[in-house]
């Protein structure tokens, strides 16, 4: 059994920050080990990645997010959270918290921003 469970979603206006978290429980044990990652669906688009955090190949980030998000993770808590700065209305999505393990991801939840004007 796999528990990923996000918070930290709210609305806020253009130019605003969240701080988004990820608790991940379980048989899973530690993700020190573990590439984890934060992916978002917009109402009517498909999810697509916005950030991953792999302990050999660090840190990746989607285009539209490049210099304005940034991952990190606590592996003494088995949390990961994403940092968002200078947010718009483009990033109005439910955001979803992934680990991969045992070849398969496993997913949370998700967790609601909203950008507004």
């Amino acid at each position: 059994q796999v528990e990923l469970v996000e918070s930290g979603g709210d609305s806020v206006q253009p130019g605003g920050s969240l701080r988004l978290s990820c608790a991940v429980s379980g048989t899973i044990g530690s993700i020190a080990s573990l590439t984890m990652g934060w992916y978002r669906q917009a109402p009517g688009k498909r999810r697509e990645m916005v950030a991953t955090d792999s302990p050999g190949g660090g840190t990746n980030y989607a285009y539209p997010v490049k210099g304005r998000f940034a991952i990190s993770r606590d592996n003494a808590k088995n949390t990961v959270d994403l940092q968002m700065n200078s947010l718009k209305p483009d990033d109005t999505a439910v955001y979803f918290c992934t680990v991969e393990w045992n070849r398969r991801n496993y997913w949370g939840q998700g967790t609601q921003v909203t950008v507004y004007s």
